[in-house]
């Protein structure tokens, strides 16, 4: 029999003690320099504290302020969301890029201190609260990543996020420089394939992380475009049109798939909504989504471990997803480009693209997820984590952090 969605959840492994279960051997943020080179784990995907989920009657009939914006504001001047390098930034990340591979320093403990951008580092730190709290989107354009070569590219790239965020693991494999290309596996296998390892489309959905970057080191021959769209003003016109599939989507019903992608004593989904509220005074909306992790869970359905999905939430994601397509501001990438955006107030999506013929290099676009904790001026997140400097992402076991420089 599939779980009642009112029942208690079970103990999450961060909370079992010895002899109980999983034993946490170490805080995160005390992590064995030996396997984590800045010190600090990726917390991982943990189901929400449901004692602090609010109810949909809590929910704001209207977001305002930045967060919202208008698709038709952006279109016609993308002035406004990019960022061309200048020459001046383009030397100061190359000389601070070519100073960390001098000193011979492992990728994965890149940081601000190893990385210090003394001038653009403002630039940064304005766009960061940008990012966090406003319209959640940047475009920058420029580096010059066909001169500079995969593992150039990658310290100049990390370094930036580092003035972003923390860097957290993206896969089982603890990537935290991962890589988005085809490598041919089967896209329709979605209970163990990941899609950004495929060329299909990826619908609207927002990453295990508070911000993600995406780097641009080759193109496709055709597709692969990207569409982002506030959340917040697909909320607005939930509200207005289909109050009742906004009020679906705060309810715990949904069941996402870990996809064997767990560590030892977890359980195989987590049970959540796709809308929460902030923790705290004066909540925002947050928004946690992904339509391929809620489809790829057939296998326990069918056994009766857990719910199908109702009629009701089959309507919510259609809605959910037409109201995105809907709202959303295309975008290409080009080689040498960087978006950055939030996952907490944006939701993004991608074209199917077609590669060109070998020897052709495939679509390669370098990837970041980065963490910006609570007391760090991040959201206030109904996660035991929120506190934690690398909150969200996933993380297996003790798995260490690596910097492959390409697809593996």
């Amino acid at each position: 029999m599939a779980p009642a969605v009112t029942a208690p959840a079970p103990i999450p492994p961060h909370e079992l003690g010895v002899g109980v279960g999983v034993v946490k051997k170490f805080p995160n943020h005390k992590a064995p320099r030996e396997i984590y080179p800045d010190g600090i784990k990726t917390s991982g995907q943990h189901p929400p504290l449901y004692e602090q989920l609010r109810p949909y009657e809590d929910f704001p009939k209207e977001i305002t302020g930045p967060t919202v914006w208008n698709v038709e504001d952006y279109r016609t001047h993308p002035e406004q969301w990019t960022h061309n390098f200048s020459d001046d930034e383009i030397k100061e990340i190359s000389d601070e890029a070519d100073a960390f591979i001098k000193r011979g320093l492992p990728l994965t403990g890149i940081s601000r201190a190893t990385f210090p951008l003394k001038r653009f580092a403002q630039f940064l730190s304005v766009l960061r609260k940008e990012l966090i709290d406003g319209k959640g989107f940047i475009l920058f354009k420029g580096l010059p990543v066909q001169e500079w070569g995969n593992e150039k590219s990658a310290v100049a790239y990390m370094g930036l996020g580092t003035h972003l965020g923390y860097f957290v693991s993206q896969n089982a494999h603890g990537h935290v420089l991962g890589h988005v290309k085809d490598l041919g596996e089967d896209a329709s296998a979605i209970d163990r394939v990941r899609i950004y390892r495929t060329n299909a489309r990826q619908y609207f959905h927002a990453d295990d992380a508070d911000l993600v970057g995406l780097l641009c080191i080759a193109k496709a021959l055709e597709g692969g475009e990207s569409d982002l769209v506030s959340s917040h003003a697909v909320w607005n016109a939930l509200q207005r049109e289909n109050p009742d599939v906004a009020r679906t989507l705060t309810e715990p019903i949904w069941y996402f798939d870990r996809k064997g992608e767990k560590s030892e004593g977890d359980e195989d989904w987590i049970r959540t909504s796709v809308f929460y509220l902030e923790t705290g005074e004066n909540p925002r909306v947050y928004s946690k989504w992904d339509p391929y992790y809620i489809r790829s869970l057939t296998r326990f359905s069918d056994m009766g471990l857990i719910p199908k999905l109702s009629p009701e939430q089959e309507r919510a994601a259609q809605v959910l997803e037409e109201t995105c397509q809907r709202l959303a501001l295309h975008m290409i990438l080009d080689i040498g480009d960087i978006q950055f955006l939030s996952n907490n107030h944006i939701l993004h999506a991608r074209t199917t693209y077609k590669d060109y013929a070998p020897p052709a290099p495939r679509r390669h676009l370098m990837r970041l997820w980065l963490s910006t904790p609570e007391e760090e001026g991040g959201w206030k997140l109904p996660f035991h984590d929120s506190k934690e400097k690398k909150r969200g992402g996933i993380q297996v076991n003790d798995n260490p952090p690596v910097c492959p420089l390409d697809a593996e």
